[in-house]
């Protein structure tokens, strides 16, 4: 592949940054942020006091009193050294959260009216052989919500618009912050945390960084409980955006990301919503470079019945002509992929998505005649997750398949009783014979009758010769 391919698999479509914040003009900090751009601070008191210098009240002033962009724009050409450290010495000695909150927002205001002004902190911190980061890293720290939100929200534009990257330990830290605050609970700024990773993540070298502290499993985690379509919306454009790298795309279902969307693609009544996830379900078929990494994404797709989804959302009017390509796109990719999908492919996909159910491969005799030599694969990859299912799931329907499945296998593979020894699996599908559920007990009693049997002939003679006893008894 050339590097222009590569460049232009990996190109993500402009969304401009006035319709992102226009969306984030809604959330609890912009609404914050009106009302403290109406206060006004007395920085002649903290002259007076000496707690700011004669050089910073006067700049402070004059650009608090600067009211069009004009007149900022000549403020900063004349004192654009002075700019980075008046801001930043404010911050560091200043400890009145209403005058920080104000600040804050002068200094955000700026970056937002020319994002070339975060070059003014980079040269200042660059002049000083100092940290640019670490003034705002620490005020991550202060109990104060708006400021600690407001201070991620610059973090995030001198992050994205220097034309230098933020350092690497750096970066971790406030990645890590980032995906703390998505956890925390009841978290009235949850929309500004997001809009953060929503513009940190269309840059390559922070994805990878997202990936590297588990960022993923994450957005996952948060999507999987239930939220408002704000935040449905925000986060799943954050997986978007991941996917546009190939190698991450190629990544992407280890953690279960097909079948957390699908969900919410069933219950979705916002077109936005519904647009963002045919968009990332299109980047896991089209951006891994393994066909047959492709081929797997649309097979789990076909089993979380996304082709019912899309059949669905072909009877709607939409407003978006993307999402019309995208479904008639999918709709040809998962309709092939049916065409060529083995029971096999159907089985290992369906075990893979953790979504354990009573599918035709799994009562079939010749399914399992035929392929139970195959769950050995990989080194036992389809056991271990068998396995993993009865030593975590609290699902009956899950367990009571998963147990069958092991009987199974255990009839049909000559080695199947001692391998599944090894693995720990016996022991697991033992305990479950005091289970609560009733059809647990039972297919686990079943799967255990397998693996003490060792020779099959001869336990179907016996079976025909006791059904002939006793039906004579009855004659």
């Amino acid at each position: 592949m050339s590097s222009n391919q590569q460049n232009e698999r990996g190109k993500i479509p402009s969304l401009p940054d006035e319709k992102i914040d226009m969306l984030a003009a809604t959330s609890v900090l912009q609404q914050q942020a009106s009302e403290i751009r109406q206060q006004r601070v007395n920085w002649q008191s903290y002259q007076q006091s000496q707690m700011i210098s004669n050089e910073d009240y006067t700049f402070i002033v004059a650009l608090d009193n600067a009211t069009d962009g004009r007149a900022r724009e000549e403020l900063l050409k004349s004192q654009r050294g002075q700019c980075a450290k008046t801001f930043l010495s404010l911050l560091g000695h200043v400890s009145k959260d209403t005058t920080i909150q104000y600040i804050l927002v002068m200094l955000d205001d700026l970056l937002q009216e020319d994002r070339s002004r975060v070059e003014i902190f980079r040269e200042h911190s660059a002049r000083k052989r100092e940290s640019l980061w670490s003034p705002f890293l620490n005020m991550l720290n202060r109990p104060d919500g708006f400021i600690v939100n407001m201070t991620s929200r610059i973090v995030a534009k001198l992050a994205c618009w220097s034309v230098e990257p933020m350092e690497r330990s750096d970066l971790q830290f406030y990645l890590t912050w980032l995906k703390d605050e998505l956890q925390k609970q009841g978290n009235d700024y949850i929309q500004s945390v997001a809009r953060c990773l929503q513009m940190l993540l269309r840059h390559d070298e922070y994805r990878k960084a997202f990936i590297a502290v588990d960022g993923v499993t994450t957005l996952l985690s948060v999507l999987s409980s239930r939220q408002n379509f704000q935040i449905q919306y925000q986060l799943i454009f954050c997986l978007w955006v991941l996917t546009f790298n190939p190698e991450m795309a190629g990544r992407m279902n280890r953690y279960n990301v097909i079948p957390i969307l699908a969900d919410i693609l069933s219950d979705s009544v916002k077109e936005k919503v519904t647009r963002i996830i045919l968009a990332v379900y299109r980047n896991l078929i089209e951006k891994p470079e393994d066909n047959a990494i492709s081929k797997e994404n649309c097979v789990a797709m076909v089993h979380c019945k996304v082709l019912k989804q899309l059949s669905i959302l072909e009877q709607r009017k939409f407003d978006d002509e993307d999402i019309q390509s995208d479904i008639e796109f999918l709709n040809e990719k998962l309709h092939n992929s049916v065409q060529d999908l083995s029971s096999f492919d159907e089985y290992a996909t369906e075990l893979k998505s953790g979504r354990l159910e009573w599918s035709p491969v799994h009562k079939s005799a010749k399914f399992w005649r035929e392929n139970a030599g195959r769950l050995n694969e990989k080194n036992y990859e389809l056991l271990h997750i068998l396995i993993k299912i009865l030593e975590t799931s609290r699902d009956p329907l899950k367990l009571s398949v998963a147990s069958f499945d092991i009987g199974e296998y255990v009839r049909h593979y000559p080695r199947g009783k001692n391998i599944i020894e090894q693995l720990g699996a016996k022991q697991l599908v033992m305990q479950l014979l005091g289970h609560e559920d009733y059809n647990v007990r039972y297919e686990a009693l079943l799967a255990v009758q397998k693996l003490m049997v060792h020779n099959w002939e001869y336990l179907g003679k016996q079976l025909e010769k006791e059904q002939g006893q006793s039906g004579g008894v009855k004659a």
